[in-house]
């Protein structure tokens, strides 16, 4: 899971934090921050976007809605509507999950072939279990019509990478290079695209830049890019 940087609220032209008078007002400036991504899936969108709430605006057995939580930009992210649904309302301790505003995420999940994810071994592996499933990241569709296509469609991103590295080892240039980040850009599922290029110190340097709001920070570039903690962060 990409790990992203939300940034401080937005000002407006007197220097002020924007008020939001409705939480939907903040996509646009959510999305030019962390590009038309889902924060959980990575897929990429672009009307079905949702802006997301990290702690519930409305809490379980609540029927008020919390201002403080719906309308507070330090709260927001986005979602895709299949990880939007899936998590719900759940109101958990922010401190008992992992999260890709404040966690390094690709240091905790891993991402193979077939599209498939699950949790690294390590002290938070409990942190990155609840987290996949907080959004059913790994859920499969029950049918091909179902209408979850998340795993599907991260499976095709996996083959798409990969046919994608076998055409620039036997054709490395330049141009080759920014093509491959331009698919992934417009595909989405940045994490499958880092994994499978996990080897070429350039295209990961490339793939980090690309995708807006990714947090440098939780890569060394004096190492090749290898993944490190997240300062402040639980990984």
């Amino acid at each position: 899971m990409r790990p992203v940087v939300r940034g401080d609220c937005p000002q407006d032209q007197a220097g002020q934090e924007l008020r939001f008078a409705a939480y939907s007002h903040a996509r646009r400036e959510l999305i030019a921050r962390l590009g038309e991504y889902c924060s959980y899936c990575e897929m990429h969108l672009d009307a079905s976007l949702a802006v997301e709430h990290v702690k519930p605006k409305q809490p379980p057995g609540s029927d008020k809605v919390l201002d403080e939580r719906a309308l507070d930009w330090r709260n927001f992210l986005l979602a895709c509507t299949n990880c939007n649904s899936v998590k719900g309302n759940q109101d958990l301790d922010l401190d008992t999950c992992l999260w890709p505003d404040r966690d390094n995420t690709f240091r905790a999940l891993a991402y193979a072939e077939g599209g498939l994810v699950s949790s690294r071994s390590g002290s938070q592996q409990a942190l990155a279990d609840r987290l996949i499933a907080l959004v059913g990241l790994d859920r499969m569709p029950d049918t091909a019509a179902a209408s979850d296509r998340r795993w599907l469609n991260r499976r095709e991103a996996w083959d798409m990478a990969v046919r994608a590295q076998g055409r620039l080892e036997r054709s490395d240039s330049e141009d080759m290079r920014q093509q491959i980040v331009e698919t992934a850009q417009a595909n989405g599922f940045w994490s499958v695209w880092m994994t499978v290029f996990e080897d070429d110190a350039d295209m990961l340097a490339r793939l980090i830049a690309a995708f807006p709001g990714t947090c440098s920070e939780c890569f060394d570039a004096g190492q090749s890019f290898s993944v490190v903690h997240r300062p402040g962060g639980l990984c």
